[in-house]
């Protein structure tokens, strides 16, 4: 897709400056001179410049790898790849304005996913709230940083009254853009750089534990065969949506083995991470059956119906479980998968429930495990059954026991019965005149 060209002088010798050209989707002929630079150094920005050229025909994010390079170039090789219109453009040092800096940010940014983007327009219009697209980058200072975070948490009408985690998502997002600037040549400090306690934090007041008996509920109010099957993933497989469901697919069902292989697109950037297999539960499948025998002959994914981008899964959910005549939980669809973390860490060994749950023991411990009433119940069953077990039975003898049998010396059996008269008021030892 893109082709070096060696230079040469007036008098056909190479220079020792080389040029890439490429053809863009325009079908034009672009250059990039890259001046004197070695053979290696010329076919390694080739490279580059071939996948960027890849993602843009394909419509696809960045390689993580061709990202990071992106970000590592310096000013003068950046300008001319924007110059060929393979990057947006950078400012001048001082010159740039906040709202068309976020906006050419979050527009280079093709190597993360929908969510990710998603955070990062929400970011931008608290941004653009508080201060203004006009606003020049050089002039925000760490105080109007610290103003932007008040402003956050402070209640309506004065402040935009979010919660402390959101806050801080937004302050840290915010910081990650301002550090850009800051490599852009845009700005020469971050005022975000030296926030403090922006990283998010756990707020266990939001967790909830869904009982079987409520979930039964909330499936019998569904309203096809799919929505079952959706909260069944949720519920009892602990997938995350609606990423994970809705890349499952029909091969990743190994109904011999009784396996499900997950694919998880929040961690496949992570070597080793890409998919995880976990049992074929009995809860799921009955769900999962219903909806293979309703799917068309050679459908690919198992969630067919709900997979359009536009569908909100959260406002039906919302809807089912009115109907089901329960009140919503805070966080809809992670507390479903907290809620099987849970369960799976209190039947089988912490890392075996981590691992089919796609994360660590810390991050379960810290995120999803929780004391349920089930735990109280067993407690306290537990110790009624120890209490109602005589001494015997709990391997060994209670000196302080009634039921207990006292055990006498030998040497006592060979005494005269006389020996072993009542001891009288006075005790074993004689009377003292003196008391």
């Amino acid at each position: 897709m893109a082709s070096i060209i060696r230079d040469k002088n007036r008098e056909g010798e190479f220079n020792g400056c080389r040029t890439i050209q490429f053809i863009d989707a325009e079908k034009r002929r672009k250059s990039i001179r890259l001046g004197k630079v070695t053979a290696k150094t010329a076919d390694t920005i080739k490279v580059r410049v071939e996948a960027i050229l890849q993602a843009k025909f394909a419509q696809l994010p960045l390689e993580p790898e061709t990202a990071s390079w992106i970000g590592k170039l310096e000013p003068a090789l950046y300008d001319k790849l924007a110059g060929a219109g393979l990057l947006p453009k950078r400012e001048r040092l001082g010159s740039a304005l906040l709202g068309a800096f976020l906006d050419g940010y979050i527009a280079s940014r093709i190597d993360v996913k929908g969510g990710t983007r998603t955070v990062y327009d929400q970011t931008r219009k608290y941004l653009l709230g508080y201060f203004s697209p006009q606003t020049p980058l050089a002039s925000i200072t760490v105080a109007d940083a610290s103003g932007f975070r008040r402003w956050l948490s402070a209640p309506k009408p004065e402040g935009k009254g979010l919660a402390e985690n959101t806050v801080r998502k937004r302050c840290s997002v915010a910081r990650q853009f301002f550090r850009e600037a800051v490599e852009a040549r845009q700005l020469s400090e971050n005022p975000f750089g030296k926030m403090k306690g922006i990283a998010v934090g756990d707020n266990r007041a939001r967790d909830y534990f869904l009982t079987r008996e409520d979930a039964s509920k909330v499936l019998a109010a569904c309203p096809d065969n799919e929505w079952r099957l959706i909260f069944a993933l949720s519920r009892y497989g602990g997938l995350r949506c609606p990423s994970e469901h809705l890349a499952l697919t029909w091969t990743d069902i190994d109904w011999e083995q009784e396996r499900i292989t997950v694919r998880s697109p929040k961690t496949e950037h992570v070597a080793g991470h890409e998919s995880r297999v976990i049992p074929l539960f009995s809860e799921l499948r009955e769900y999962l059956e219903a909806a293979f025998d309703a799917a068309p002959e050679r459908s690919t994914y198992v969630i067919a119906e709900h997979r359009h981008p536009d569908l909100n899964l959260r406002t039906n959910l919302l809807r089912i479980i009115e109907r089901a005549g329960l009140k919503p939980w805070p966080k809809l669809f992670q507390n479903l998968r907290a809620t099987r973390a849970t369960e799976l860490a209190s039947e089988f060994p912490g890392h075996v429930a981590a691992e089919w749950l796609g994360h660590s023991t810390k991050v379960a411990s810290k995120h999803y495990w929780r004391v349920t009433d089930a735990d109280f119940e067993k407690a306290l069953e537990m110790c009624m059954q120890k209490c109602k077990q005589k001494p015997a039975e709990r391997g060994g003898t209670d000196k302080h026991s009634k039921l207990a049998t006292p055990v006498f010396p030998a040497v006592f059996c060979s005494l005269p019965s006389s020996a072993f008269a009542l001891v009288g008021d006075e005790g074993l030892e004689p009377p003292t005149s003196t008391l």
